[in-house]
């Protein structure tokens, strides 16, 4: 019984694949924002890689969806239809962070409180504010570390690669080659619904996901760190 789901599993799941091909090839060569954008569920190793970790670590309300060329030339309006999110408000994106100005013996994650580097989640309608990741970094060290120790700025791109395994425009906090602690920015925990998307390893690639099984499966900080 069990070999015979299995296999109608597999069935559908290709059945849906050449579905979404077949859309997908239909699309104009150039979209425009107001063109229809189709949801692609393909089985990528991305896509399996990553649908496989969430499902492990009990994230099961989550979605993938393919978005065509042009994609970030759009506004966000049009960006939001594309992904049907709830608002641009619940667009994000993952940006990695390094501290400048940490102690030489800080070199990587192993310390969560005190790293090297950090994946930041905010909003791309949210200004953010790395002061006040600066602030709490310092008070979560208890003032043990002087302030001065603590310069967040955006890490190259080679270096953002090298650790998470993602390029440019497809960082994810899901799945990194590195287990890099995550911040959490504070206004995404408030969005309603708390259904958000973020990138999803591939540039044309996006994961929309359950504010709350994120946090339960990542564990981040959540940090006020953005400001409209």
């Amino acid at each position: 019984m069990e070999k015979s789901l299995a296999e109608l599993e597999r069935v559908q799941t290709n059945l849906l694949h050449r579905i979404s091909k077949l859309e997908y090839s239909l699309l104009p060569l150039s979209p425009s924002p107001n063109d229809t954008v189709f949801p692609l569920v393909d089985d990528t190793d991305t896509v399996t890689r990553l649908s496989s970790i969430l499902r492990h670590n009990a994230v099961d309300d989550f979605s993938f969806k393919r978005v065509p060329p042009g994609y970030y030339d759009w506004p966000l309006e049009a960006r939001r239809d594309a992904l049907s999110a709830a608002s641009v408000d619940h667009l994000c994106k993952s940006i990695v962070l390094v501290n400048t100005q940490a102690p030489s013996t800080v070199v990587d994650c192993s310390d969560r409180n005190n790293s090297k580097y950090y994946v930041v989640v905010v909003q791309y309608t949210a200004r953010f504010n790395a002061e006040a990741v600066k602030n709490f970094l310092y008070s979560l060290n208890k003032g043990s570390i002087a302030k001065k120790k603590f310069n967040l700025r955006l890490a190259p791109e080679e270096i953002s690669a090298e650790l998470t395994g993602y390029g440019h425009n497809a960082v994810t906090c899901i799945g990194m080659k590195t287990d890099i602690p995550v911040i959490l920015d504070e206004a995404i925990i408030k969005l309603t619904p708390d259904f958000f998307w973020l990138g999803g390893g591939e540039v044309d690639l996006k994961l929309g996901i359950r504010t709350s099984q994120l946090i339960k499966f990542v564990n981040p900080f959540i940090v006020n760190c953005s400001g409209s």
